[in-house]
């Protein structure tokens, strides 16, 4: 009999934290959790779920509006910004329940509270003291604000799911997938928004032609874009609204501050002091490629580790580490040819290199570029476009990168991600046959390279 409580003690019940300690349990270890905030972490309850949600509700507007094209004809739509946060509610509880359930059926212990690390083996838990042969963090991130006065008047992606009532105008400030996200929620819910980031181009990172295609098809949906602009200041004014002060003097009223300029990991007041656990300068912790930390019983996995902040990276990464740990199967995770999404409007998606990335990294590649109006709006009187974008070294004709701004894009890149991660040509999607019409198609039907 082992001299510990449990075999494995997980602090943290996100996507990763439930995945691994599912896992574990399977494989014939005594497993326990413990989460003092919500069932299924960011993902479930202050990110992906609702934010996609969220997502749907702001273009129905757009749906409205183009249907006419197609000859419906219907009263003026109105919003209901109360119902929609409490059918969101439902279905995240919905959502915490299953997670629940599904460490039960595991036969997983779960601790409602905070975890504190006493030592290597000894996890306290809300004045609850147990034993653990390992640790696993997966405590996830948190997100930031700036440090300047009047801060406390501005909202993180925390917030902004719960707010009683809709502003009328909101600066959005970031450049990365939150910020860009939430821009295209609010000016889709109706209100009148601007979005301000500090570098000359948002989503920095993404290939070039996306950011650029992304930023004139926010314009045309009259979101007002700031770029080089950087927040000083923010006050109350007497009756309720927010004056945000720039450094460069501007000055712009409104209504609601969301703050989407980044994230920390989040392991304050985890009892790291007392352990062994290297972290970097933001606090993320350290870990070799079976995810152990410097204290050889102690493991992390997730965004507390800040390398590829993605739900779906965190679960690969806890079926690795529970098949390594429990299974007798040691299991390297491949972080190469990993696809994400942004869920703006019109959505962005890609996997691989971007050009400049391949250009660097292979000399001659081959660019083939294909820009169009849908189908659909060939009726709605739209004027959104589409792009799609593939990168092929010509030595070799292997595809190194695929990205697309439009319609849908998460769903048709996940496919091709598939194709990616085979080692597919560009001889294999020129010999693939189209669904017609698509806009999919044109993946396999651009056969004149643009660089």
């Amino acid at each position: 009999m082992t001299a510990y409580d449990y075999d494995l003690f997980v602090i943290g019940v996100g996507s990763g934290g439930v995945r691994a300690a599912r896992m574990s349990a399977q494989y014939g270890a005594r497993v326990a959790t413990a989460e003092e905030k919500f069932m299924g972490g960011t993902c479930v309850n202050v990110g992906c779920i609702p934010k996609k949600l969220f997502v749907y509700a702001s273009h129905y507007h757009e749906d409205f509006n183009e249907s006419a094209g197609f000859g419906w004809q219907s009263e003026p739509a109105r919003f209901n910004w109360k119902t929609l946060v409490a059918n969101k509610d439902q279905e995240i509880a919905r959502l915490n329940g299953i997670y629940e359930g599904l460490l039960d059926q595991a036969g997983v212990t779960h601790f409602a509270g905070r975890a504190r690390i006493r030592d290597a083996h000894t996890i306290d838990i809300d004045g609850k003291s147990v034993t653990t042969d390992k640790i696993l963090i997966a405590t996830g991130g948190w997100p930031t604000k700036q440090d300047i006065p009047g801060a406390e008047h501005v909202i993180t992606s925390n917030e902004v799911f719960y707010l009683e009532h809709l502003p009328k105008r909101a600066l959005v400030l970031g450049g990365g997938y939150i910020a860009v996200e939430f821009a295209g929620i609010f000016a889709g819910l109706g209100v009148s928004t601007e979005l301000a980031y500090r570098g000359p181009l948002f989503l920095r990172g993404f290939d070039e032609d996306v950011r650029i295609m992304v930023k004139d098809e926010l314009l045309k949906k009259q979101i007002d874009l700031q770029f080089n602009a950087t927040l000083a200041s923010v006050s109350r004014n007497p009756d309720g609204t927010l004056l945000a002060t720039f450094t460069d003097g501007r000055t712009l009223e409104t209504d609601l501050i969301l703050t989407a300029t980044g994230r920390k990991p989040a392991v304050d007041d985890l009892g790291l002091d007392s352990v062994n656990v290297a972290q970097r300068e933001n606090g993320a912790i350290i870990v070799d490629e079976f995810y152990q930390t410097s204290e050889p019983n102690i493991f992390a996995l997730g965004d507390v580790t800040d390398r590829i902040q993605l739900t779906p990276v965190a679960i690969h990464e806890a079926m690795c580490f529970a098949s390594t740990q429990f299974a007798g199967e040691s299991k390297v995770m491949d972080y190469s040819g990993i696809a994400t999404a942004v869920f703006c409007q019109p959505n962005i998606a890609t996997v691989g290199l971007t050009e400049a990335e391949a250009r660097d990294q292979f000399g001659s590649i081959a660019v083939f570029r294909s820009e169009f109006r849908p189908l659909k709006h060939t009726l709605t009187g739209s004027d959104e476009r589409s792009l799609m974008k593939m990168i092929v070294e010509v030595a070799t004709d292997r595809v190194l990168g695929i990205h697309m701004v439009g319609a849908e894009a998460g769903e048709i890149i996940q496919g091709l991600a598939v194709a990616m991660k085979a080692g597919a040509t560009k001889a294999v999607f020129d010999q693939t046959v189209g669904i017609h019409p698509t806009a999919a198609e044109e993946f396999v039907t651009m056969r004149s390279p643009v660089a």
